[in-house]
C-alpha cells in the first residue's frame, strides 16, 4: 500500500509525524472513500472498485489508528468526526488533490459531511452512506456496550477480517475504542434530538446523495426522517433489503452502485 507522512494529525495532536496508509485504483476525477469506524476489512469496497476504477481514480485512505497507519493508544476524542475531516483534508493536500468526490460510509459518512460544511469547494458532491445524525443512540446501546467490554464476542469471520486490517493484537482496541466513544458521545447528551453537526447540516450547499439501507440496525426510529427535515434538497434514496453496508451486501451491493452512478453522472 502507498503511504504518505502528515506533519501530525488533528485526531492525535501528540504525535508527530503521522503515516497515513492508502489504497489506490483506477485513473480519473478524483473518488474518496471513507471507512467506518471498524475499518476497511470488514465492510469493503471492492466491489465499488470493480465499477468505477475506469472512471475515477480511486483513494482509499486509513484514517490514524486503523489499518496500517500510525497506531494510537489513547481513547479516541468525542470530536472525533471533525477532527477526522481535518486530517482527510491534509490527506487531500498532501496528495495534490484540490476537490474530490467524497464516499463515506457510517462514521465516514459522518466525516464525509462535516467536510463539506468545513470545505464545501474541496467536495465535488457527497455519498453519505449509513449516516449518523443522533449523538445518542438508545438501540445501539447494547451492541456498543457488548463489543466495548468483549470485542472477542464477534463472530470468528468478522474477528478474521479485523485481524487481516490491523493486525492480530491491535484489531480488539479498535473495536473497543470506537464502541466506547460512541458510549462517552451519549452519556453528554442532554437533549435526545441533539445531533452531531450541532445544528449546522442543514447548511450543507456540495451536491449529496444520502445511500440508506432501510434495515440498517444502528439507525435509530425517525432518524433519517430528521435528515431530510434539515436537508430538503438533497437526494435520499432507501434501500429495501439493505442493512448497514449496502455498498457490501450481496443482496443490493449493484443497486447501490447504478444509484450512485446516477447521482455521479448528473451531478454539476
Amino acid at each position: 500500500m502507498p503511504h504518505l507522512d502528515l506533519p501530525q494529525s488533528s485526531l492525535a495532536p501528540g504525535l508527530s509525524p503521522v503515516t497515513i496508509h492508502y489504497r489506490e485504483f483506477g485513473h480519473g476525477k478524483p473518488l474518496v472513500f471513507l471507512h467506518g469506524g471498524w475499518g476497511y476489512a470488514v465492510y469493503p469496497f471492492d466491489r465499488q472498485i470493480g465499477t468505477f476504477q475506469s472512471e475515477f481514480r480511486i483513494l482509499i485512505p486509513d484514517r490514524l489508528g486503523y489499518g496500517h497507519s500510525t497506531r494510537v493508544t489513547a481513547d479516541m476524542p468525542l470530536d472525533f468526526h471533525s477532527r477526522a475531516a481535518a486530517e482527510t483534508t491534509a490527506v487531500l493536500d498532501a496528495l495534490g488533490l484540490d476537490r474530490a468526490i467524497l464516499w463515506g460510509h457510517s462514521d465516514g459518512a459522518v466525516i464525509a459531511a462535516m467536510m463539506g460544511l468545513a470545505s464545501p469547494d474541496r467536495c465535488e458532491c457527497l455519498i453519505l452512506e449509513a449516516v449518523h445524525y443522533l449523538r445518542r443512540k438508545p438501540g445501539s446501546r447494547q451492541f456498543f456496550e457488548r463489543f466495548a467490554a468483549y470485542p472477542e464476542d464477534l463472530g470468528e469471520e468478522t474477528k478474521k477480517l479485523l485481524a487481516q486490517d490491523h493486525g492480530e493484537d491491535q484489531w480488539p482496541a479498535v473495536v473497543r475504542r470506537n464502541c466506547g466513544v460512541w458510549l462517552r458521545i451519549a452519556d453528554q447528551v442532554k437533549r435526545p434530538d441533539e445531533d452531531l453537526y450541532e445544528g449546522r447540516l442543514g447548511g450543507l450547499t456540495v451536491p449529496t446523495l444520502f445511500l440508506h439501507g432501510s434495515l440498517d440496525p444502528r439507525t435509530e426510529p425517525g432518524e433519517m426522517d430528521l435528515v431530510r427535515q434539515v436537508l430538503p434538497h438533497a437526494t435520499v434514496r432507501f434501500l429495501d433489503n439493505g442493512g448497514h453496508s449496502p455498498h457490501s451486501e450481496e443482496e443490493v451491493f449493484e443497486e447501490c452502485n447504478t444509484i450512485a452512478r446516477e447521482f455521479l453522472s448528473a451531478a454539476p
